[in-house]
């Protein structure tokens, strides 16, 4: 399979599952400021979710930039990235409906957390498959650094949230992006 044609497939599955997200927001009960504010929750879950997803596609894009190959395992945990992406409008809404109650987040978390796994995986197919591209394997040497620190707030969160305050694997998710996001010239040094 060709790389245009696997980013083609992915990006369309992304930009549906990410507008799914937004035709789950409840409209308030009385249109006023009361109202939307009733809301946050909602709010919180969809914003979360969405740049959750976007800041996944703008990696793959300039992560995927330098390869040339893709094998079939690859495509398969492509396939299984967006399975588990596909759940999101879901686990979303459960979230958003269910903020404070420990099974919503963690499933969510959960979710987050295999959408993360199968990400990787795909990632080290194609450090594999792509052996003789020196630069794209200096990439993935420095962002498998920062999945390990990425994979280890999450799942902080989730034991948080299980335990503790089930409002922690939202927050470890907001965080993990963040430390992300703040770093970026880290991630792609190569």
């Amino acid at each position: 399979m060709s790389k245009e044609r696997l980013t083609t497939f992915i990006d369309a599955v992304i930009a549906i599952i990410m507008t799914i997200l937004v035709l789950d927001l409840p409209h308030p009960e009385l249109m006023t400021w009361d109202g939307l504010l009733a809301l946050r929750a909602n709010f919180f879950s969809y914003a979360l979710s969405f740049f959750w997803l976007g800041t996944m596609w703008v990696n793959r894009h300039n992560e995927w930039q330098n390869i040339k190959v893709i094998g079939k395992d690859t495509v398969w945990y492509a396939l299984l990235m967006l399975f588990f992406a596909s759940l999101f409008p879901y686990t979303t809404s459960l979230v958003a409906e269910n903020f404070s109650n420990a099974v919503a987040q963690s499933l969510y978390g959960i979710i987050v957390l295999m959408v993360t796994l199968f990400n990787s995986l795909s990632y080290r197919s194609l450090v594999v498959a792509n052996k003789e591209k020196k630069v794209f394997y200096l990439q993935q040497l420095s962002r498998k650094h920062f999945m390990r620190w990425d994979i280890a707030i999450k799942m902080i969160g989730l034991i948080i949230t299980i335990f503790i305050w089930p409002p922690a694997m939202t927050l470890s998710i907001l965080i993990a992006a963040v430390i992300i996001l703040a770093y970026p010239e880290e991630r792609s040094k190569v």
